[in-house]
């Protein structure tokens, strides 16, 4: 008795591989979704490190209103900041830093000049309201306007990513993101 073979069906090979081509736009498809992805998490990143600065500058306005409290509701005598903390002035760490349980509370995270670690403060007091009246305010004519009035600002533009801006607490207690107005000096 003979066997008979039945008859052959067609062979299908399964590819296990990628072809070149494919490679090439896998690798192209995720280079984008990189070019995307980076860029927005380094600003999300910048934006989540402006609020928590924002955050620490509603921390020094609590301060402020303990230290306005404790004085007659007369604001601070102290200098804008200084150059070095070896420096024995009057400035917002060292005045208002008793207010504060954090020793970085008035560091700022997106600091990375190290402003804070050399003067003390990432923050600059405005100190044309200096012994003023909380009440009473006037800065350059603005009077009884306190919501105008910035107070605490931070040094720099630390926040670069998220824009042009810098955080500013006002006399109402208030933090907004402005843009920053420097004067330079001959």
């Amino acid at each position: 008795m003979t066997t008979r073979r039945p008859p052959s069906l067609p062979v299908h090979r399964c590819r296990s591989g990628l072809t070149l081509l494919e490679i090439l736009v896998v690798i192209a498809v995720v280079g984008l979704l990189f070019g995307a992805i980076i860029p927005s998490s380094l600003r999300i990143k910048s934006q989540a490190s402006a609020t928590v600065c924002a955050g620490k500058l509603r921390d020094i306005g609590v301060a402020l209103n303990l230290y306005l409290g404790d004085h007659g509701m007369r604001f601070p005598v102290m200098a804008a900041g200084r150059d070095s903390r070896e420096d024995d002035i009057p400035v917002i760490d060292t005045v208002l830093g008793e207010y504060l349980t954090d020793e970085f509370a008035f560091q700022c995270p997106s600091d990375h000049a190290g402003l804070f670690e050399e003067t003390g403060s990432s923050y600059f007091w405005n100190s044309l309201i200096n012994g003023q009246l909380s009440g009473n305010m006037d800065l350059l004519g603005l009077t009884d306007k306190n919501k105008g009035i910035p107070v605490v600002s931070d040094k720099e533009n630390f926040h670069r990513n998220v824009g042009d801006e810098v955080n500013i607490l006002y006399a109402d207690g208030h933090v907004t993101r402005e843009l920053q107005f420097t004067v330079e000096s001959d």
